[in-house]
């Protein structure tokens, strides 16, 4: 599982100019679940989200999680962060989960971070052609992969 993790002040998720989800202060993560995952890399890759220390306090030094500043997740599905693009031009999709398994897992990871920080998720359609549209505050995006975990 990789998630790319961006601290926003603002994102939006639309389809064919129709606004389906929005947040203001919190967290746009782009979720790309791979063919082999499973619960498990659920459960570890919400924990370390809601863990993550990359809000400012009152210092300015990211020391809050999106929890501690009540902040808000807008979860957008990816399959193309599995791009393997070694051979040729044109990207290969094989390491991402067909959509029949990864459908489910991104609305078990989404149910998992809404118990996290106690809010409804907003997110995209799965499979939708989508535009996201955001402001990185910061700028701050960190990629996390679960097969990275120790």
């Amino acid at each position: 599982m990789k998630v790319v993790v961006q601290r926003v002040s603002h994102a939006a998720v639309s389809i064919q100019n129709n606004c389906c989800a929005q947040i203001k202060q919190g967290l746009l993560l782009l979720v790309g679940i791979h063919s082999n995952d499973t619960s498990n890399d659920l459960e570890w890759m919400c924990k370390k989200i809601c863990k993550l220390r990359i809000f400012a306090d009152e210092n300015g030094a990211m020391n809050k999680s999106v929890v501690d500043v009540n902040g808000d997740i807008l979860l957008v599905s990816q399959f193309t962060l599995y791009a393997d693009v070694q051979k040729g031009n044109r990207p290969s999709f094989m390491d991402a989960a067909p959509p029949a398994i990864a459908a489910p897992l991104i609305e078990e990871f989404k149910l998992l971070l809404a118990n996290c920080i106690q809010k409804e998720i907003p997110s995209g359609v799965f499979g939708a052609d989508m535009q996201v549209t955001l402001t990185n505050d910061g700028p701050v995006t960190i990629l996390i992969d679960s097969n990275q975990k120790s």
